[in-house]
């Protein structure tokens, strides 16, 4: 018998084919169904990339119109969600309170939710719900009353709106949009992975997703660019950055936002945000966090030569549109639900119960003792 090997973390395993995306790690590519995500990121939006996730293609005109109209005429809480949002607010923080979220959204759903069209319909309306969901839950945390969704805003600016109460520049939405394409989809990620186990089993899309933000609530998946922020707050100057690495260097501290499992070179997604970050500290007439951030990496390159992930930038990003650092995941979670929903469906489409095994390493056969026995 041939000994059994485990891969620890599951690294470099193949454990399924997927069309969604591709990523090449050597060369810093990122793919969603063929596009490459500097294009889609610059010349797509949200809604389209969503609909490209979901089937495969780039939606007609009249595929795009009406899958608009649903995700909007699908943002206004329920009764049930509206309530639990508002009781969740005042003791919960933003990741526990969205993996709740989730879940009790399939309380206003009778359909099975883990058939091919059932499961599609969820999908949309996850995608819809959830920024109208964060947003209630950030406003009512501050003690403001939440915003209604205004359906002549798209899917980013109406996210701001909601969470801010006044309408974003159009720049500020555009941002964000980019900002969600990036964040979309990542072939099998933790959370992703989750999400497909949990569809395996053939339940409902709601419990899969739910596995999903709970595998993201996790802080080595989730939580990166709120570890950017909370950095970035913590030097509050260039002159003091060079001190602060020397000082997590000597205390072995971990710097986020840089390193990846899969890319060996800069991420893709991290050059972009770079660009975005600097676009709203000119805008804004607010240039530290974004000079800050440019001081930072800079001075990690030298070091270390480390390579800039998708968090990095995000984080002064976010920053600069009004989000507070604590709620950063839950953007990655708007942005990842058509992802992590898409898979889903993939999942469905060709199933296969998942189910690996492991390598024994506990104590051999032994003989039982009874409990008199064992003195």
């Amino acid at each position: 018998m041939t000994e059994e090997k485990s891969k620890e973390g599951l690294e470099n395993v193949v454990v399924a084919e997927s069309a969604i995306s591709t990523i090449d790690g050597l060369k810093g590519e990122l793919r969603y169904r063929g596009y490459s995500i500097s294009e889609l990121a610059q010349q797509s939006d949200f809604t389209e990339v969503a609909w490209l996730l979901w089937t495969g293609e780039l939606p007609t005109h009249a595929e795009y119109e009406e899958l608009d109209r649903k995700l909007k005429s699908a943002r206004a809480l329920p009764p049930e969600l509206s309530f639990l949002v508002q009781g969740l607010a005042s003791r919960t923080e933003p990741m526990a309170a969205l993996r709740t979220i989730v879940s009790a959204m399939s309380a206003s759903d009778s359909s099975p939710a883990n058939d091919a069209k059932s499961a599609f319909a969820a999908a949309i309306r996850m995608t819809a719900l959830l920024p109208t969901a964060i947003a209630a839950y950030a406003r009512a945390r501050a003690g403001k009353s939440m915003v209604d969704p205004d359906s002549e805003l798209d899917h980013a600016a109406n996210f701001l709106f909601m969470l801010r109460g006044e309408r974003p520049q159009q720049k500020e939405g555009q941002i964000l949009d980019s900002c969600l394409v990036l964040h979309a989809e990542h072939g099998f990620n933790a959370s992703t992975f989750s999400a497909r186990v949990t569809a395996s089993t053939l339940s409902d899309i709601y419990s899969a997703v739910t596995s999903a933000v709970g595998t993201l609530k996790g802080p080595l998946h989730g939580g990166a660019n709120t570890a950017v922020m909370q950095m970035l707050l913590e030097i509050g100057s260039k002159d003091k950055v060079e001190a602060y690495l020397d000082t997590a260097f000597r205390e072995k501290r971990r710097i986020m936002g840089f390193g990846h499992r899969v890319y060996k070179v800069d991420d893709p997604r991290g050059t972009i945000l770079k660009e975005h970050c600097h676009e709203l500290a000119q805008m804004k007439d607010e240039t530290l966090w974004a000079e800050l951030s440019d001081a930072v990496a800079s001075a990690l390159k030298k070091r270390k030569d480390l390579i800039l992930n998708v968090d990095f930038y995000s984080a002064a990003t976010y920053y600069y549109l009004g989000i507070e650092p604590d709620c950063y995941t839950c953007i990655f979670a708007i942005a990842r639900m058509p992802g992590w929903t898409a898979h889903v469906l993939e999942q469905y489409a060709n199933n296969r119960l998942i189910r690996p095994r492991s390598k024994a390493v506990g104590p051999g056969p032994r003989a039982f003792v009874a409990r008199d026995d064992r003195g």
